[in-house]
């Protein structure tokens, strides 16, 4: 990396852009201790407050019970073992719910911290639902669809405007001969975020500039669709970075680039000079319902929740599959940046709809799913 003067610039060209159903029985975990307070940056305390309208102390405790989460649901899963039915987090209480197919697994589930709620069908059985889906080939007018372990269903999105288009009607009603599926309507169609060359610190490749999401050793990893294997990747100052070594999209939205040409590599997501840097110590999965916040040169740090998980997004491209939904915003240029909760790296900005001065959600492809296809190390402090 070249040097530039000033705090903000040490990290800027490393991370340039982007940076870093059928319930029938709920029972509740006994009261635990309250969780210690977690270590976190200023930017991710000051980002909290301002998108959740917490004070530090709200924002602190959250973040210490999102890991709390974390933890019970390994346990949860490693408890009911092919019962295993999702899991979803309550800011309101803290807690994580995780649903069993098996009443008997109850108390199990209860001993691991977690809320037990019983129902019908299992996640194995409702991602089979989603791989039959997955295999449909859908209009423009059908968004998304996930495994949603709340209603134990699958949810099939589409754009409120084309319901009752033709093409989304059939596809509506194949998907419910799949299994278990429940339709949903949103505002707006996806959209990756990619943009054309604008100023800030970007990272360029052809005549697009996206985002690094985060640092492995070798190189950094972003989003597929800003660019081809073999493609060469420029800095700020216009300077070779390196090339994309692999990348996929449509299908998946993923790639990596590696460094070099005098340009280095650290575990931090940036801040841009508006909130510190934010070290990265992992990539621990946060469950649905989870605080999680995006940082991107576009614009910055935004932070919302986890809204869905194992997503198939419908892009004018084509589908993407495994994605996690968030309630985060996005605009152009963001594409590749950096998801993270509390310190633990989540994944790269894929895309999304609307923006953030009217609000709107935004899907990433997750990190771990990245780092397992190019068989990557997550560069952490």
């Amino acid at each position: 990396m070249r040097r530039r003067t000033g705090v903000r610039i040490a990290f800027s060209s490393m991370l340039l852009v982007g940076t870093w159903a059928s319930a029938s029985l709920t029972s509740t975990a006994g009261a635990a201790p309250a969780p210690t307070p977690a270590p976190a940056s200023a930017g991710m305390l000051t980002a909290m407050q301002d998108d959740f309208g917490l004070t530090e102390g709200q924002a602190r405790e959250r973040l210490a019970s999102e890991k709390t989460a974390i933890r019970v649901d390994r346990a949860a899963q490693r408890a009911a073992g092919s019962t295993y039915a999702g899991s979803w987090y309550d800011a309101k209480t803290g807690k994580l719910t995780v649903a069993t197919t098996s009443a008997a697994k109850s108390e199990a589930l209860r001993e691991t911290g977690a809320t037990v709620r019983v129902v019908r069908h299992s996640e194995k059985e409702l991602n089979a639902v989603k791989a039959r889906i997955d295999d449909l080939s859908a209009p423009k007018g059908v968004s998304s669809w996930h495994v949603a372990p709340r209603s134990n269903k699958v949810v099939v999105n589409v754009v409120a405007a084309q319901q009752n288009d033709n093409d989304v009607q059939r596809f509506v009603d194949r998907a419910r001969k799949a299994g278990p599926v429940q339709v949903a309507t949103v505002d707006k169609a996806p959209s990756t975020f990619a943009a054309g060359t604008v100023g800030g610190d970007p990272y360029y490749t052809g005549n697009v500039r996206c985002s690094i999401g985060f640092s492995v050793h070798g190189g950094f990893v972003t989003a597929g669709h800003c660019g081809q294997t073999g493609a060469a990747v420029r800095g700020w100052d216009n300077s070779a970075i390196g090339n994309f070594r692999g990348s996929s999209f449509p299908d998946n939205d993923y790639a990596w680039v590696s460094v070099g040409n005098g340009w280095w590599t650290v575990p931090v997501v940036l801040g841009w000079g508006t909130v510190s840097d934010q070290l990265v110590r992992g990539s621990n999965e946060a469950p649905i319902g989870a605080s999680i916040c995006r940082s991107g040169s576009t614009t910055h740090w935004h932070c919302g929740n986890v809204l869905a998980k194992n997503e198939t997004v419908n892009y004018s491209q084509g589908a993407v599959h495994q994605m996690t939904k968030t309630s985060v915003c996005a605009e152009g240029g963001d594409s590749g940046g950096s998801f993270i909760s509390g310190d633990q790296a989540q994944g790269v900005t894929s895309g999304g709809w609307g923006n953030c001065s009217g609000g709107g959600e935004t899907w990433y492809q997750p990190i771990n799913e990245i780092l397992n296809r190019y068989g990557l190390t997550l560069h952490t402090a």
